[in-house]
């Protein structure tokens, strides 16, 4: 059986970036990634996933398979999906993809994730003071440098989907990045057995010392991504960890 997302005004390459990105996020012993059936402007078939309840035993497994698809890797940070060029998106929200390689991840995180989104959510007024964003992009830097992983971009809870044969992922905004966003990305809004997925993860392929320091900071740029889609409460928590970092 197949699922078809379908948008007749998607903008230009909505769906053939995901496509992409679901080819490119599939490696051999990673993480199981829903595959593409069929892709075109305005529509994605994908095959229909049957869920179950996770347990233990799967967010483990899921933690130890995460871990060899961040160690793919990627030719360097903000590259998008092999087969793909230019920009991508990240729910309804473009996703800037550097145009060449740069020098960190810090230079690449404050110039391509974080200050595009500041930028609009300042123009549509939703936030009027930029002195906690402009510090703590001051700040940021790379203190446990590492090289570029192959993520999923968009790992929140509800693109992990859990079935009789582990997890998938789904819906990615997949580029080279840091494999710390992706983590604190399923802490973001919560994920089942969280704890059990991150020992597993830290196991596979063991954290830089103080990476539960830098959550909050890989959860800014998401946070930003839904102050511009949807404001609200988003607005406030942004902020919060804004000042918390700067």
């Amino acid at each position: 059986m197949s699922f078809v997302k379908e948008r007749p005004d998607a903008p230009p390459g909505f769906f053939e970036v995901e496509a992409a990105g679901l080819r490119w996020l599939s490696v051999p012993g990673g993480a199981p990634v829903v595959q593409p059936m069929d892709v075109s402007p305005g529509q994605l078939v994908l095959p229909r996933l049957t869920t179950t309840d996770p347990t233990p035993e799967a967010a483990e497994d899921f933690g130890h398979r995460l871990a060899v698809t961040h160690a793919a890797g990627a030719a360097y940070f903000g590259v998008p999906p092999d087969g793909w060029t230019g920009d991508g998106y990240i729910g309804n929200a473009p996703l800037p993809h550097p145009p060449e390689p740069v020098e960190s991840w810090a230079e690449f995180y404050v110039t391509y994730r974080v200050q595009p989104y500041l930028r609009i959510a300042y123009d549509s007024g939703a936030i009027s003071d930029l002195s906690p964003f402009e510090r703590v992009c001051n700040k940021i830097t790379d203190d446990a440098p590492e090289s570029p992983s192959r993520i999923h971009g968009d790992l929140w809870s509800g693109n992990v989907v859990w079935t009789g044969l582990g997890a998938h992922l789904i819906d990615p905004a997949a580029h080279g990045g840091h494999r710390e966003t992706d983590l604190a990305m399923l802490a973001l809004f919560g994920l089942p057995h969280l704890e059990r997925v991150l020992a597993a993860y830290d196991e596979a392929h063991p954290l830089a010392a103080g990476w539960r320091e830098r959550v909050g900071l890989h959860q800014l740029h998401p946070l930003l991504v839904h102050v511009v889609l949807f404001g609200g409460s988003y607005i406030d928590q942004a902020v919060a960890i804004a000042k918390r970092y700067g």
